[in-house]
């Protein structure tokens, strides 16, 4: 009997693995062909389901016939017609993970939105069976397709060609590859393997809008084990889940165990995915998310005074019914949560619908007096402890944040939320018959209306503190460049915390308070999937607009209250595949398109005017077309580079006393780097003196980054010490360093592009060795940039301007030790004499510098010591005019 049981429970759990195992390769074969991690992939199968029933229950085609449309036309057609027209264009501007990653939930996001508008929202049970329940057939299908897939990519000329665009898709096209084709082929595939996948549930599992498409994003976990590259272990991992979820319905412990494995065995796939996010190595690892996803489009005239009045318009109009209205405000709130953790902090979070379901669920047993260890609490103060218990559980998604970013970190948050929506909101023992009454004076729909309007406005003062001052711009910093921000002397981890505390805050208390406007903890209004629309709502109206959070919130309730179900989602969805095209947000698009359509008018020159236009053209301009530098709207000359006081000059081979000593030297013993059987470092012994200029130069791949990012905080050496005097700072992080004294520059720039001139040298004086205010304005007017430019963004202006910027800003803390990484890079002949100039001066006044550079002759008319490395060695060291002599000779 228990054999016979064992054997039936395997069958099962072969059934469902093999289903997940489709929905690996698919989400691996599309990943491999185009690098987008398919977050529509459960929305196609779902929407390839309900046509597959279209075809034959209500149009009463042929089984065989309505398949073979359903998975070889249409499932095809929709992965092709995404490439083309979503994801190509974003791959010929950069192919950015996470502006994919917006444009794929506006995918899912659209389609979900569709299907309720075509179908409705309500469960079909009457979906046609396509394979039997028999495990057999599904499990050969997926091992089918796996060992066909694998067969193609490694033994056929189309597969040689994936692996190269793959590697490098631009290297590729130069190498006569058709990358679309591929990327096409790819999509056709994957999306064919989703609309299998839901054809094959369909008859066994829920078939609506929501739930297919979130259960197929559940087995996701699949893909992520694979590292989104092995087709043999996804197929092997989905098998032994399946196997080990129906295996674990077997067991039947006593007590409290009991209800907590029973929720682990219907939900395996939900454990496997929270591991497989928070534990698992990161799947890509660029920025959290694109400057154009977080930009701030300008407001339009008079739209706050327009939103006030909006917002008090029920009070005069709707009488004593607001149901609709009251969950504006609260859903409002909500999504601020967003604005912070997206909008200021850059971070991308999928989860924040967990974090207010648990806010509206922490209210109602707080005021039922039902949590643990807390007694019967009135409805506003149970609101009130509700938001402090649930704000430290924001690190449950910030953690993963410090070390991840782009898709791994979307993963982990939205790992997050299907976690808590799984193992809490759809839990019996914790939610059943709940109620949530309002305040008390505030039991009518105009009152609790007037009350949602008060922590409304609180909620938007929190938020609009996070913008300005130290903090806002700190987390301006963090989100334009992380590690800018961390050379800086911003604490990068803590304030992604901070961030994601804050925002769990807010979101508890939007849950709350939707909580009580609905007079109940409904699990369904805090689903993941609507934290996947509620996402990329935010982004496409302004991540980081408050007012767009609110006109998010006024839509959402809006569409779905006065129109069919599914009316926002679609909006919303059409907006978000949109964003890579338009990134200031739908009024800057229509602001672009209503000024092009704009009747131009050409001025035409009088015959005076025409006679003296053509005599100034024949006069002799110059060597040079550009105005002088002081004539220049942004005062962004070449001399503007040289400073305004007078500088110390010496022989550049002469050692010499600093006026003002720093106090230690910044020292490398016996550094060692290794990467898998590469040495980059061995053994590299190294001095940065006060008032020293220390150059470090080579040829590619001797070592020199890596030895300056040993020095700089941002790689820690196998082997070896980094001293800082008597200090091992070794195992310091970069912001750590740079509260000691230590800053630096980047051979990329590393300037923050929403932030001023002045903002950007202002954030290096706050975080820096001394929080010294007027370092800033001394900074500023030592490299020029005291004049009209400091007020200018610092987004767009010239490479020699922003070199300066980053140079200031490194100043402004007062730094002892100044690490610059080709400095040069990047600036003209005269550009170049005047950053000479200014580092002599530096040094004369007793900073010591180190610059790894290229450029000789930079490097001797500044250096006092240089080093030459070769293969992560330091081979000659001595007087710059010497080695240098030496090695030219």
């Amino acid at each position: 009997m228990s054999g016979s049981l064992t054997y039936d429970l395997t069958l099962a759990g072969l059934s469902v693995g093999g289903a997940a195992a489709l929905t690996g390769i698919g989400l691996v074969v599309t990943h491999r062909a185009t690098g987008v991690l398919n977050f529509a992939h459960g929305a196609i199968a779902m929407v390839c389901a309900y046509l597959l029933r279209q075809f034959t229950v209500v149009w009463g085609w042929p089984l065989a016939l309505g398949a073979a449309v359903t998975l070889l036309l249409v499932a095809p057609a929709v992965g092709v017609a995404l490439e083309r027209f979503v994801f190509r264009p974003l791959s010929v501007l950069g192919g950015d993970p996470a502006q994919t990653l917006v444009a794929s939930l506006g995918v899912f996001v659209l389609l979900v939105g569709g299907a309720a508008l075509v179908w409705g929202t309500g469960a079909r049970a009457d979906a046609p069976t396509l394979v039997s329940a028999d495990p057999w057939g599904q499990l050969a299908v997926a091992l089918a397709l796996a060992v066909g897939v694998g067969g193609v990519t490694r033994w056929t000329r189309f597969g040689t060609e994936l692996r190269a665009v793959v590697d490098d898709r631009s290297l590729a096209v130069l190498g006569g590859i058709d990358a679309d084709r591929v990327a096409a082929a790819g999509w056709a595939f994957g999306s064919f393997t989703a609309g299998l996948t839901g054809v094959l549930l369909a008859p066994y599992v829920r078939l609506d809008p929501y739930g297919m498409p979130l259960l197929v994003m559940e087995v996701m976990a699949v893909a992520v084990a694979a590292r989104m590259r092995s087709l043999p272990v996804a197929v092997v991992v989905a098998l032994g889940l399946g196997v080990a979820q129906s295996q674990l319905t077997r067991l039947h412990p006593a007590g409290w165990a009991e209800p907590l494995l029973q929720a682990v065995g219907a939900n395996l796939f939900v454990v496997a995915l929270l591991v497989a996010a928070l534990v698992l190595p990161g799947i890509g690892d660029r920025d959290a998310l694109p400057r154009t996803a977080t930009i701030r489009a300008a407001t339009p005239p008079g739209a706050w005074i327009v939103a006030v009045v909006l917002f008090l318009l029920p009070l005069g109009l709707a009488g004593s019914d607001l149901h609709t209205s009251v969950q504006v405000p609260a859903l409002g709130v909500v999504l601020l949560s967003l604005v912070v953790v997206t909008g200021r902090g850059g971070q991308i979070s999928l989860g924040q619908a967990a974090y207010a379901g648990l806010g509206a669920l922490f209210t109602a047993l707080l005021a039922a007096g039902r949590f643990p260890g807390l007694p019967r609490l009135p409805e506003l103060a149970a609101l009130a402890v509700a938001v402090v218990l649930v704000a430290p559980l924001g690190v449950l998604t910030g953690w993963p944040a410090i070390s991840r970013h782009g898709l791994a970190l979307a993963l982990a948050t939205f790992a997050v939320g299907v976690g808590v929506s799984r193992f809490v909101f759809a839990q019996p023992y914790a939610t059943s018959g709940l109620s949530l009454d309002r305040p008390a004076g505030f039991d009518g729909d105009r009152a609790y209306y007037v009350l949602e309007l008060g922590l409304l406005a609180a909620a938007l003062l929190a938020t609009g503190a996070l913008r300005r001052g130290r903090t806002g711009r700190a987390l301006a910093a963090m989100r334009d460049h992380a590690s800018g921000a961390s050379a800086a002397g911003v604490r990068v981890p803590s304030l992604k915390l901070t961030a994601f505390v804050a925002g769990a805050a807010l979101a508890a208390l939007g849950g709350g308070m939707l909580g009580m406007g609905l007079r109940a903890f409904d699990a369904t209004a805090y689903d993941p999937v609507r934290g996947l629309l509620w996402f990329a709502a935010v982004v496409v109206l302004g991540a980081d607009s408050a007012l767009g959070a609110l006109a998010a919130a006024a839509l959402l309730v809006g569409l779905d209250a006065g129109a069919r179900g599914g009316v926002a989602a679609a909006l919303i969805g059409v907006l978000a595949v949109l964003v890579g095209r338009f990134p200031g947000g739908p009024y800057e698009a229509l602001r672009t398109a209503t000024s092009r359509l704009r009747p131009r008018r050409r001025a035409t020159p009088t015959p005076l005017g025409a006679r003296v236009r053509r005599r100034l053209r024949s006069v002799e301009t110059g060597p040079t077309d550009q105005p002088p530098a002081d004539e220049r709207p942004d005062g962004t000359g070449p001399e503007a580079a040289i400073p305004r006081q007078g500088t110390a000059s010496r022989r550049p081979d002469t050692p010499h006393t600093p006026a003002v000593p720093a106090p230690a030297s910044l020292l490398a013993r016996g550094i060692r780097v290794a990467y898998g059987g590469f040495t980059a470092l061995d053994g590299v012994d190294l001095e940065v003196r006060p008032g020293w200029v220390t150059a470090v130069v080579g040829p590619n791949g001797a070592g020199k980054s890596t030895l300056f990012h040993c020095l700089a905080g941002t790689l820690r050496p196998s082997q070896g010490r980094v001293l800082f005097g008597e200090q091992d700072i070794t195992r310091l992080p970069a912001h750590a360093r740079t509260r000691l004294g230590i800053a630096r520059t980047f051979q990329q720039l590393a300037v923050f592009p929403s932030l001023t001139v002045a903002e950007n040298v202002q954030v290096g004086a706050e975080q820096g060795r001394i929080a010294d205010p007027a370092a800033a304005e001394r900074a500023l007017r030592l490299f020029g940039l005291d004049g009209p430019v400091r007020a200018l963004p610092a987004e767009g202006l010239p490479t020699g301007t922003l070199r300066r910027v980053e140079l200031a800003r490194a100043l402004a803390g007062s730094p002892h030790v100044l690490l610059l990484d080709e400095p040069a890079a990047g600036l003209d002949t005269t550009e170049v004499t005047a950053l000479a100039r200014v580092l002599r001066a530096l040094a004369a006044d007793g900073t010591a510098l180190l610059v790894v550079e290229h450029d000789l002759d930079l490097v001797a008319d500044l250096a006092d010591v240089v080093h030459v490395m070769t293969a992560g060695r330091v081979v000659t060291s001595g007087p710059a005019r010497h080695v240098l002599e030496r090695g030219r000779g």
